[in-house]
């Protein structure tokens, strides 16, 4: 069974519709790529979107405002964490989580009603055109520049790792409208339509053989000036309070608990020779330190989400829970790619049971990244340091 943590009555009736809503709505052919690991479509993302906007669940954090379900942080958390148990894709946090959440604070009248729309009926897919080469964890490195004629921003540089770019019709951009000063002061946020001439996308095969992130080029991008985001050379101030967004979810703990449940499974079949890895103490101990750890981080999670309740914001604990949460990640998936690595003449039977041995070493390779993006472990350990600690 899943780790669980006490809940009142009202958060158990609440599990319960998500829990059966979801067991009725993920389609079985996307559920069953999703737990044999295998690598999803757009088409298989985009469908199972469709489904949740149907509902009024798709902007599961929006406000009733602009189409959301107005969930407290408390659903919240719950909702996210079904969606993981129940097999369903993973709902990618461009638009819905990072974006969105930004023109509700940031944008014009304009923006919020042509864009947000759009968003929850998958009309548009958005990447986030942040990372460049020499900027990454510096982003106030970043040196994309853009000029302005008239009404028209023109754009020239590049980003790199575009998650999805190649899905992607829309991007949310940071550019350099100002050398001047310092780094952070020069930088402006603006919104790019993905056909315009002027962009190039090219794939990047990461070590797993897939090409899920991208770089992007651009050479003279015309767009228009209305498509700016808050104040020219306010950029800096919209991407922080984007990335405190993209933060508070990166932990993941659904899916470690999803795939905890995997392994101990995997842990428990029987070998050759009749015994099983949960009878070998060093495996049985670095599963139980992993769900002892995945306990401590849902602690941690539930306390971000009663501030979240009282209307605090998140800082250091955020990073905190990126930090650990991403860790413990890549624990599980080395322990899974041992416990099908130790079964792999059964490969056909792991097969049926979501644990291909070659899905799984795949998965180990490319979740290598998870303490890398969305702000490294250096960087985080870097604002733990100055937020928690005052250094």
């Amino acid at each position: 069974m899943p780790l669980q943590l006490p809940w009142g009555a009202q958060d158990a009736a609440f599990r319960a519709e998500v829990r059966s809503f979801l067991q009725a709505a993920v389609p079985a052919d996307i559920r069953a790529k999703v737990l044999a690991h295998e690598v999803l479509e757009k088409d298989d993302y985009v469908r199972w979107y469709k489904v949740l906007s149907a509902q009024g669940w798709l902007g599961w954090t929006w406000p009733k405002e602009w189409g959301g379900p107005g969930w407290d942080a408390r659903q919240i958390h719950i909702f996210e964490e079904e969606l993981w148990l129940a097999g369903a894709p993973e709902v990618y946090a461009f638009g819905l989580r990072m974006l969105a959440p930004v023109l509700m604070a940031h944008g014009s009248e304009a923006q919020k009603r042509e864009h947000l729309p759009r968003i929850l009926s998958c009309e548009d897919w958005w990447c986030q055109g942040y990372s460049e080469p020499g900027a990454g964890s510096d982003l106030a490195s970043l040196r994309t520049s853009a000029r302005i004629e008239g009404d028209t921003i023109i754009i020239n540089g590049q980003k790199t790792w575009t998650t999805y770019a190649h899905f992607a019709n829309r991007m949310f951009c940071l550019v350099r409208t100002d050398a001047s000063g310092k780094p952070q002061e020069g930088i402006s946020f603006v919104l790019l339509d993905m056909a315009t001439p002027g962009i190039t996308v090219r794939p990047i095969e990461l070590v797993d053989g897939e090409c899920e992130v991208n770089e992007v080029f651009f050479d003279e991008v015309r767009v228009p000036l209305a498509n700016m985001v808050g104040p020219m050379n306010a950029g800096w101030t919209v991407a922080k309070a984007l990335l405190s967004h993209e933060r508070f979810n990166v932990g993941k703990i659904g899916r470690s608990k999803r795939e905890l449940d995997l392994l101990k499974r995997l842990a428990a079949r029987p070998r050759a020779d009749g015994s099983s890895l949960l009878g070998d103490s060093s495996f049985a101990r670095q599963i139980a330190q992993v769900e002892v750890d995945i306990l401590a981080l849902e602690a941690t999670v539930l306390r971000l989400v009663a501030a979240a309740k009282r209307g605090q914001g998140n800082g250091a604990e955020a990073s905190v829970l990126k930090l650990h949460g991403t860790a413990v990640a890549q624990r599980i998936s080395g322990l899974l790619a041992d416990a099908v690595g130790e079964d792999i003449n059964s490969a056909e039977a792991l097969a049926q049971d979501g644990a291909s041995p070659v899905a799984l070493g795949m998965q180990h390779l490319n979740w290598r990244k998870l303490t890398i993006y969305g702000g490294s472990d250096e960087v985080q350990r870097n604002i733990i340091a100055k937020v928690a600690l005052g250094l």
